[in-house]
């Protein structure tokens, strides 16, 4: 994400100005979005999530310290955004019925990458999104510990989880890994 951005604008934002924001906002806007998409790999809960996350920054402004790196503050919101997206979907899925992490294992003729998609699906919400950053996006433990505002340790054991989760799914799915 850019971090150049001018302190009178930042502090202008911390004070409420609407155009300060939408300045911040297109100055942004596609840095957050891909951060997003990464992290829901779907375009439209990406669009939803992008959204939300400005108007969390937008409500939160008066927190923001205009010191300290905007870039940051905003992969923050945006990722708590994104988490919150995910757990959405998982709901929804549970909801409708969708869900298939008690199916029968997929067909042979699954491709390996559904298989893995599928997998991924059926990580919760917490171990989905540093998978995600780690193993598909390979985002260092430090980068991923800063974007969640956890300490490296967790993300760490959460890699590792996540890690033997997907392999126990992709096992029972029928793909050896």
């Amino acid at each position: 994400m850019p971090d150049e951005v001018d302190g009178d604008l930042l502090e202008r934002f911390a004070h409420g100005d609407q155009d300060a924001f939408e300045s911040l906002f297109r100055q942004f806007e596609h840095e957050v979005y891909g951060w997003i998409l990464r992290i829901v790999r779907d375009a439209n809960a990406a669009e939803d999530a992008l959204v939300e996350a400005f108007w969390r920054a937008y409500r939160g402004r008066a927190r923001f310290d205009s010191s300290r790196s905007f870039g940051a503050w905003m992969r923050r919101i945006a990722t708590n955004a994104a988490l919150d997206q995910l757990r959405v979907a998982r709901r929804d899925a549970l909801r409708l019925g969708n869900d298939t992490s008690r199916s029968a294992p997929a067909p042979a003729s699954d491709s390996l990458r559904e298989s893995i998609q599928i997998a991924f699906g059926r990580l919760p919400p917490k171990l989905h999104i540093v998978a995600a950053l780690a193993l598909i996006e390979e985002q260092s433990y430090a980068e991923i510990a800063e974007a969640l505002d956890l300490p490296i340790g967790t993300v760490k054991s959460r890699v590792f989880r996540a890690t033997r989760a997907l392999r126990e799914e992709l096992a029972r799915l029928g793909i050896r890994v």
